[in-house]
């Protein structure tokens, strides 16, 4: 989705960085721990305390544009969206009918999402 971080919300300005230096590469390039991921953000399976966090502060990042995300989380964020928008389609639908079921962020989001079709 729009703000695929890895964060905990606080109430500072920003989610803490506790977990800013998480290897996203690492876990889009293993199909085991995306997918372990993914199921942890659908209810399907057990959530990691970092799994946890993301589940947790996803739909306030998705409703305030990430204003609170640090640069490295934006920077994943943008990251991940690239990869499951363009390798894993299948992943990405199934967490927008969770998080976003009325269509509001893939709209508000569009023209970031069109930008990174095709860019892997």
């Amino acid at each position: 989705m729009a703000c695929v971080a890895v964060t905990w919300a606080r109430p500072e300005s920003t989610y803490t960085d506790t977990w800013d230096n998480i290897n996203v590469d690492e876990i889009l390039e293993s199909n085991r721990l995306l997918k372990g991921y993914v199921d942890c953000l659908l209810g399907k399976g057990r959530c990691t305390p970092d799994g946890k966090a993301l589940k947790e502060t996803l739909p306030d990042a998705l409703e305030h544009e990430c204003v609170k995300c640090t640069g490295k989380q934006k920077s994943g964020a943008d990251k991940v969206i690239r990869h499951l928008v363009n390798k894993r389609p299948d992943l990405w639908k199934e967490l927008a009918v969770k998080y976003d079921p009325d269509n509001i962020y893939q709209a508000r989001y569009k023209d970031k999402i069109d930008a990174v079709k095709g860019s892997a």
